[in-house]
């Protein structure tokens, strides 16, 4: 007891210390989401519009989406009841796994429970003491930990500088070299340089993994995410891991590669060995949201129609966006307290934009995160951007 209320005294002061130093986390709790218009929801008693959700193209209440998972529910239950390899891989999640092969052009797709699991089985599976782990440096923290944790050397490069990759791969003396990198970075909104960093792969011997959780749906002609956008042919992308829960309205996450990568990873991945299977209802829902995504293109559209809208009104107002074209549009502030201020004062307006701090972002980068969708109306965009405008003072 005395060890434990001594651990509990420190854990006291440094809850404490990240108060005072304005890098606490708080959630709010959520009462419910109008499922006609899925980004107006109840926080805690107060209507307010999401612009910090994932839900790129407005699919998590899609009736399609609700109608397969009710179906799939009163066919198998709520829940897997096991590990994939045990007795929870159902035909939805087979049918799944090949849909989203097909989709992206693989001759396999590997489900995983969450992206954070799927990128540490990977990087568990192909990589140990020895070998080789070359990364972005604004990589998702799943990524990072992912190479600390497999034992190989991580190795980190300034972020999007091809010329400090090619250094680091030159003098690269591991067994075996992958290099990781997002395609869209989840805090910055930017797209990674695939096709340089593809070609220095190749030229160095490296395996290239990409984790395109915020490209998967929303880039592309056909959505397939970052590659696509970019020209690239899947081929240059070895390994590609996917989530499910973004764009794609649902849950889960995949990774697509050649069939031997993807074997591999069913044989040595732990985090996919010893965990349940995801819900079979899950796995149903997502398989119609894969097919509204090939049927449905102009939710790409109604999207970039308001980055565009979004972008040119911050840029009227003086505000210092981030060089972002994608969905997620940062706006730096640079201290967690004026970060932390802006948020609290939007919600007061009813919108709801979250405060992003270090350690998630570098010390002096605290922003705001707006993330936009498919979903919003041009209505909703003028809102936020009347909002910000009476705050602009406070924001420059």
């Amino acid at each position: 007891m005395a060890g434990s209320a001594s651990l509990s005294w420190e854990l006291q002061g440094e809850l404490k210390r990240l108060e005072r130093s304005h890098s606490y986390r708080r959630r709010r709790v959520v009462d419910d989401r109008d499922s006609a218009r899925p980004l107006e929801v109840s926080v805690e008693g107060q209507h307010c519009i999401n612009f910090c959700s994932n839900d790129y193209l407005g699919l998590s209440h899609h009736p399609e989406m609700v109608a397969a998972f009710k179906h799939a529910a009163d066919r198998y239950g709520v829940g897997s009841g096991s590990a994939h390899l045990v007795t929870g891989h159902t035909r939805e999640h087979h049918a799944l796994e090949e849909e989203l092969a097909d989709f992206l052009e693989r001759p396999r797709a590997l489900l995983f429970s969450t992206g954070y699991m799927a990128n540490l089985g990977i990087a568990a599976a192909l990589l140990g003491r020895g070998d080789l782990a070359v990364q972005d440096k604004l990589n998702h923290a799943s990524l990072l930990d992912a190479a600390r944790l497999c034992g190989a050397r991580l190795l980190r490069y300034q972020h999007v500088d091809t010329g400090a990759l090619e250094t680091r791969l030159a003098g690269a003396s591991g067994k075996r070299t992958m290099v990781f990198t997002d395609g869209v970075f989840s805090m910055d909104g930017d797209i990674a340089p695939l096709e340089e960093i593809s070609e220095l792969c190749a030229r160095h011997r490296a395996l290239l993994v990409v984790d395109d959780a915020h490209g998967m749906g929303v880039l592309g002609g056909g959505g397939r995410g970052t590659g696509e956008h970019l020209g690239l042919p899947p081929s240059d992308i070895p390994l590609l891991m996917v989530t499910l829960g973004k764009a794609l309205g649902s849950f889960g996450a995949a990774v697509a590669g050649d069939a031997d990568m993807i074997e591999t990873l069913i044989q040595r991945a732990r985090t996919y060995i010893y965990t349940t299977a995801p819900p079979p209802p899950v796995a149903a829902a997502t398989r119609a949201a894969l097919r509204i995504v090939r049927d449905e293109p102009w939710r790409r559209q109604a999207l970039n129609q308001r980055i565009e809208q979004f972008r040119q009104g911050a840029s009227q107002l003086g505000l210092k966006l981030m060089p972002s074209r994608t969905a997620i549009q940062p706006l730096l502030l640079g201290t967690p307290s004026g970060a932390l201020d802006a948020s609290t004062r939007l919600m007061e307006k009813g919108l709801w934009v979250t405060a992003i701090r270090p350690p998630t972002v570098p010390v002096g980068t605290a922003r705001l995160r707006i993330t936009l969708s498919a979903a919003h109306t041009a209505a909703h965009v003028e809102r936020l951007l009347d909002a910000l405008e009476t705050l602009s003072p406070s924001l420059s």
